[in-house]
């Protein structure tokens, strides 16, 4: 039997859009189109930001994610709904003095950061056991730090706790495995563990083979494990992590190009990790299969 492998999609992210990408989903509306779409294509799962309808800037009010929500499960009611919790966690100090906050900043309460899961009850959340570097530059924005620190994770863990909605660590680099590690010991994350391994961020761990080798051999015992490239990595670490007995993750979040200079959509990069998955020998998971691999149970 062939193995099956869980492809999520990860349709639009909160970053800064390329002034050239044509159409880029913005809207609930158009983000809710393109998880229909990537889950037409065969995704098994789709992680989900939300943005500002008129300004395209990232938005994690619970209302944005509901329309969201609402209007993926109108069409369909079987792809498994992952959504952030990572909107809210961005210190951009003043560049000038750096003890300062700049007006940019973004950093929320731990309730803030988790009550459209809370009242949207998905069946997976992310929760990113990292703090890190991230550069500035886009627009003229300074850089800033990705920020969370053991407590807010600890805080954000136990308010999701209280549904039951499994939580995708994200790891960016070894020691964030390590202190997902020491909070599942000291049971803030109940087991068995999902993680997530991010490569090829700015500053953070790269996307190749030793570092995802290296990576998944920190996992603890019995945790299930997928893994995603960004930009031109995107589809060697699906080749990567289905050689290695992972999961993948694809979507315009983490690449806006088919090949250089062509702009891909959700749909076609899904299209594409398939094939990938299945010239390796191996199956994409339907969305009920991801449920019995991931330990889904229905959030309440």
């Amino acid at each position: 039997m062939k193995r099956k492998v869980v492809l999520t999609c990860a349709v639009t992210g909160d970053g800064p859009i390329h002034p050239k990408y044509p159409n880029y989903p913005i809207t609930p509306e158009q983000i809710a189109q393109s998880c229909i779409e990537a889950a037409a294509a065969g995704a098994s799962a789709v992680h989900i930001h939300g943005r500002d309808p008129v300004t395209g800037i990232g938005n994690r009010s619970p209302e944005i994610f509901q329309e969201i929500v609402e209007r993926v499960r109108a069409v369909n009611k079987n792809v498994v709904i992952n959504l952030t919790t990572g909107m809210g966690g961005t210190f951009v100090p003043e560049p000038n003095n750096e003890a300062l906050a700049h007006p940019t900043t973004d950093v929320a309460s731990a309730a803030e950061r988790v009550q459209h899961v809370l009242s949207n009850k998905p069946e997976v959340c992310t929760l990113d056991v990292t703090t890190m570097n991230l550069e500035g530059g886009i627009a003229g924005a300074p850089d800033c730090v990705f920020m969370n620190t053991p407590g807010k994770l600890r805080d954000m863990a136990e308010l999701i706790k209280k549904t039951n909605t499994k939580m995708e660590l994200e790891v960016f680099n070894p020691g964030d495995i390590l202190l997902a590690r020491k909070m599942a010991e000291d049971g803030i994350l109940p087991e068995p563990l999902l993680f997530q391994i991010c490569l090829g961020v700015k500053w953070s761990a790269p996307a190749d083979v030793k570092t995802l080798t290296y990576m998944r051999d920190l996992l603890p015992a019995g945790a299930t494990w997928s893994a995603f490239g960004i930009s031109r990595w995107q589809m060697d670490i699906v080749a990567l992590s289905t050689i290695m007995g992972g999961h993948c993750r694809v979507g315009l979040e983490d690449n806006i190009y088919l090949e250089r200079g062509v702009f891909a959509t959700n749909a076609q990069l899904v299209e594409r990790a398939s094939r990938i998955i299945r010239d390796l020998g191996c199956e994409v998971a339907t969305p009920d299969e991801a449920r019995e691999i991931f330990g889904l149970t229905a959030a309440v």
